[in-house]
């Protein structure tokens, strides 16, 4: 329908404008931070449900960007691969020391092999653009995935609570 059309083409214009596929630069300035949950939010739309505490996520200007980066190609993957139909949803959890967004969609799931084929290939995509992210962070990506199940990403990064 048009209304899915005029989503789908806001939410790129959004990407577009607000996301490089660069890795920002450490921080000079510690006390920067960013509210998660409000940069997460951002995503939901008809395909895509964002869960997320309604109290701020505070973390450092880095991790957060980091964070969303990470989230934005997990969402493309599922935009490109988990078939016509797929919907993902986002959850992002606040546990004292860490924060885990989990991003999971209920699409054709990833063939067992293909990501060890895709890397021999020299297409290294996932590898970078999610793992790497995360663990350049301190913490772990996690994938779950197989034909029919759908995809699911566990995210986990060591925070540091700043303020504003």
């Amino acid at each position: 329908s048009l209304a899915t059309l005029a989503a789908e083409q806001e939410r790129t214009l959004r990407r577009l404008i607000s996301d490089t596929d660069e890795p920002v630069a450490a921080d000079p300035d510690a006390h920067c931070s960013v509210d998660l949950a409000a940069a997460l939010r951002v995503f939901a739309d008809a395909r895509v449900s964002v869960s997320a505490p309604a109290d701020p996520v505070m973390v450092s200007a880095q991790k957060g960007a980091e964070i969303r980066a990470a989230v934005v190609n997990a969402l493309d993957n599922v935009a490109h691969h988990a078939g016509p139909g797929a919907r993902a949803f986002v959850l992002l959890e606040d546990l004292d020391d860490t924060v885990v967004v989990s991003v999971r969609d209920d699409g054709v799931g990833i063939a067992a092999g293909r990501l060890d084929e895709a890397r021999r290939q020299g297409r290294l995509g996932v590898a970078q653009s999610i793992v790497g992210r995360i663990e350049s962070l301190g913490g772990t990506a996690i994938l779950d995935s197989d034909e029919g199940i759908g995809t699911e990403w566990d995210l986990t990064v060591p925070v540091t609570r700043v303020t504003r």
